[in-house]
């Protein structure tokens, strides 16, 4: 719940840094799930809803 309220004041430049930063994690954890090297699953899962609350966050600021 606190993390929310975090993104919500970050900038428009904070939050497509943050978002090309989640982006490249998820690329790794993919890499990761192949090659069955991956410690906690449902990690996927959370950043692709974190990068969706991001840009929905980056919407409203335009």
């Amino acid at each position: 719940m606190n993390k929310k309220k975090e993104e919500k004041k970050l900038t428009k430049d904070q939050t497509e840094k943050k978002i090309l930063s989640l982006k490249k994690d998820l690329f790794n954890i993919r890499f990761k799930k192949v090659n069955n090297q991956i410690n906690n699953p449902a990690q996927f899962n959370q950043i692709r809803k974190n990068i969706a609350r991001l840009y929905t966050n980056l919407k409203n600021l335009k």
